[in-house]
């Protein structure tokens, strides 16, 4: 199993150095990718910015947006000129990880509404694989420029709705669990499994997972204090989103056996600070 970090782009107050400084550490350390994760109406970085400055300071870990929100990118054509160029810039390096949103404001804000933003997601891939095929929309030609991976980036979409399921088999390469147990992961990548051989695709499907952490002294207020201000529109469940954070080396691995015995194929580990201490500390955890 892959192990991979999320960049600190969630953690307010971060400043862009440290973005930087982190994407390094974290590919010095040998971690697999450089996760972000998705947000409007908040104080974080817009994930494909964030990866485009990780891209010019590394050159071998992969770049995974873990998951951009696609429904209020309301350019979907932009949106697929966006990637590209990101996954030409890194030379192949992208992971574009997609899903629908659940945030009501983040909808608000972008003046987009949420029903039928399933439909919408299948509609922007579409879209994005046919400009990334090289269709010609105009007298220039294509919307460029051309992916570095043939066919454009691989695509993983989040969701725990079998509806989601089925959309990973149609159009998907793979599918990310957005948080939870080892047990909630197994439960839904069979799922995942069963939607793909029913579409009768070939091979099997990637699967994902994240997982929050936080080492060091102050662990348990560290991760509690991000977190409960990261997930206060869910009420009780930002408690139990808290609570389930690796906190200590023997839960890192913990986690870390339990998701590899369930079939995970990477474990994103989503930081609940921005010191550069974290980078090592899980390194060490993993080691």
């Amino acid at each position: 199993m892959d192990i991979g970090i999320g960049l600190p782009t969630t953690i307010p107050g971060t400043e862009g150095r440290t973005l930087v400084d982190w994407a390094r550490h974290a590919e010095e350390a040998g971690f697999s990718t450089l996760g972000t994760i998705g947000r409007l109406v908040y104080p974080n970085y817009e994930e494909l910015i964030a990866l485009s400055a990780a891209a010019a300071v590394t050159s071998r870990i992969r770049l995974t947006t873990s998951v951009l929100l696609a429904p209020f990118y309301t350019n979907s054509a932009l949106l697929a000129k966006q990637a590209a160029s990101l996954d030409r810039l890194s030379g192949g390096r992208l992971v574009l990880g997609m899903a629908v949103g659940g945030r009501e404001d983040d909808f608000t804000a972008s003046g987009v509404s949420m029903s039928g933003r399933g439909h919408r997601l299948e509609e922007q891939v579409a879209l994005m694989k046919r400009i990334w095929s090289g269709e010609q929309f105009g007298t220039a030609g294509g919307i460029g420029p051309e992916p570095a991976r043939s066919g454009g980036p691989q695509i993983i979409l989040g969701g725990g709705s079998e509806a989601s399921f089925r959309r990973v088999a149609r159009i998907a390469d793979g599918w990310i669990m957005g948080g939870g147990a080892p047990d909630m992961f197994a439960q839904a990548a069979a799922s995942v499994d069963q939607a793909w051989q029913e579409a009768g695709r070939p091979g099997r499907p990637r699967k994902l997972t994240l997982a929050y952490f936080g080492l060091g002294t102050e662990a348990r207020s560290q991760a509690e204090g991000y977190l409960l201000h990261y997930y206060a529109w869910l009420g009780d469940i930002a408690n139990m989103i808290a609570g389930s954070a690796a906190v200590s080396p023997e839960m890192v691995k913990s986690y870390v056996a339990a998701f590899e015995a369930s079939g995970c194929d990477e474990i994103i580990w989503v930081p609940t600070a921005a010191r550069l201490d974290q980078v090592s500390l899980l390194a060490e955890a993993i080691a």
